[in-house]
């Protein structure tokens, strides 16, 4: 961990040559839900293949870029598309993007996702706001000897996800009357999906969404001390007496679908944050 520092200060600079403005908010675009990024009032867009320690984005509809400007009147940092452990690559390497956006002047991560739904109450297209996370990956990006720079040994994870940020997204969902959920994310490696035995236990250990990101991505921005908003898309229903095949493009459709819902929840949140 102790060469992150360099390596984040070495891509700010080259992020720097392209925007100077501050950043207020960094916002993860995960699979099918890169439409956002048009919304935003682009003042720089940075291929990730020329950010220097950003990894090429491989994931089928993640775009690979950064986009920079205001969304809803906010300076925000946008990853179209993220990078994932099944993509062969280290958690530090992953997460490099977070302390970035932190380092670029933001306080608040807004981290989005398409995940399969466990809990039988949930649909496809049904948003859930993510209350706290299983980790089952099978690593950690804060293994090694810690840079008390970048935050401290053991970050406290009683709250990673910011209970106020929560309340006001289901608000929003309310008031714009949409379904959308409070519940839990387990964070499996991938990238295969899961067998009817698997989903079994993960429902039974208490999780309600499956998915292959997001928790190394909060647990860098909780050790490095930014607020965080998690929002699912259930891009498809995952119950073991009633499990089909899956078809990727079907859960790309699925997402594109319900990103106006997510689009929403996070110009709410920016319009809550800009009041603040």
């Amino acid at each position: 961990m102790l060469q992150l520092a360099a390596q984040i200060q070495e891509a700010v600079a080259s992020i720097r040559q392209h925007w100077n403005r501050p950043a207020r908010v960094g916002i993860i675009l995960g699979t099918g839900l890169g439409t956002l990024a048009e919304q935003i009032d682009v003042e720089a867009s940075i291929e990730y293949d020329t950010i220097p320690h950003f990894l090429r984005s491989t994931a089928t509809s993640h775009r690979g870029r950064l986009v920079c400007g205001l969304l809803g009147g906010v300076s925000v940092v946008a990853m179209e598309g993220r990078f994932h452990a099944y993509e062969g690559a280290d958690l530090k390497r992953v997460t490099l993007p977070v302390r970035v956006m932190k380092a670029l002047g933001a306080d608040l991560l807004i981290v989005t996702n398409a995940c399969g739904g466990m809990n039988p109450n949930y649909a496809a297209g049904d948003i859930m706001l993510i209350d706290d996370h299983i980790n089952l990956m099978g690593g950690n990006p804060l293994v090694g000897i810690n840079d008390d720079r970048l935050g401290p040994r053991f970050p406290d994870m009683a709250r990673p996800y910011d209970p106020e940020l929560i309340d006001k997204a289901l608000e929003i969902a309310r008031r714009e009357n949409f379904a959308a959920h409070k519940g839990v994310f387990v964070a499996v490696l991938g990238p295969n999906l899961e067998t009817r035995a698997e989903y079994r236990f993960l429902r039974t250990i208490g999780a309600d969404v499956v998915g292959m990101s997001t928790v190394p991505e909060v647990i860098v921005a909780v050790h490095c001390g930014l607020r965080v908003l998690g929002c699912s898309i259930i891009s498809d229903m995952c119950l073991p007496d009633a499990l089909k095949p899956v078809n990727v493009e079907e859960i790309i459709a699925t997402a594109n679908a319900a990103e106006p819902k997510l689009r929403k929840i996070i110009l709410g949140i920016l319009a809550h944050e800009a009041s603040r």
